[in-house]
């Protein structure tokens, strides 16, 4: 004979539900001790019946588990709390910074050039302070490269003379004086650009050597 599905509902007869209630309890303490010993898990058990009778069912010691549920319950309830609150900390901080970067957005528009005509004189008095202090940076950083570039320069030139009186002093060629009032300009023209140079040095010997002197010399872009 097949057995019928059980309706999950309350059974309204009482001695059928008597019945019932003796037969699953036995078989839910059962399965609560064969999970306590098949996977040593600590397991703890109670069941009041609807006359108020407490049955019970514990692996190890019965008041030990409650205790220990209780703390547990106390931490995942303060561990729960102290996230929801850094949750609501956290929204807020992406609020804010979401303004902040809308009002960002709008002051470089302003500083762009665009979304002036909501503008007041004093406003646009600001913005034009704030673009000349920009500039007068720029071009105080820019200074201080270029500065940078000419000092390596200098320092360049140095090596390279120092190189020069050694290999003339190798070579025999008697050494001559690399600077004169007078000046010579040196264009080099690459496949690019064309580019003149002013310098302190001249060409042939000092006696004879007046006025300036262009040199170009022609440099192969494929080189």
């Amino acid at each position: 004979m097949v057995r019928g599905k059980t309706q999950m509902k309350r059974i309204e007869n009482a001695t059928s539900r008597q019945v019932t209630f003796s037969k699953r309890r036995n078989g839910l303490l059962k399965k609560a001790f064969e999970l306590s010993v098949l996977c040593d898990a600590e397991v703890a058990l109670i069941v009041f019946s609807p006359r108020g009778k407490l049955h019970e069912f514990s692996s190890s010691n019965m008041q030990k588990t409650i205790e220990r549920y209780q703390r547990y319950s106390k931490e995942v309830g303060m561990n729960g709390k102290i996230l929801e609150q850094s949750m609501q900390h956290w929204k807020y901080e992406a609020a804010t910074m979401a303004k902040k970067i809308e009002l960002l957005e709008f002051s470089k528009r302003k500083l762009l050039g665009e979304s002036l005509d909501s503008c007041s004189v004093e406003e646009l008095q600001h913005i034009e302070s704030q673009l000349e202090r920009s500039l007068s940076s720029i071009r105080g950083r820019k200074t201080a490269m270029l500065m940078e570039q000419i000092e390596k320069l200098k320092e360049k030139e140095k090596v390279l003379s120092a190189e020069n009186a050694m290999l003339s002093e190798k070579c025999g060629i008697p050494q001559t004086p690399l600077r004169d009032n007078r000046k010579s300009t040196v264009s080099y023209i690459t496949s690019s650009e064309h580019v003149d140079v002013e310098t302190d040095l001249y060409i042939g010997r000092p006696e004879s050597a007046r006025g300036r002197y262009t040199v170009q010399v022609i440099a192969d872009g494929n080189k």
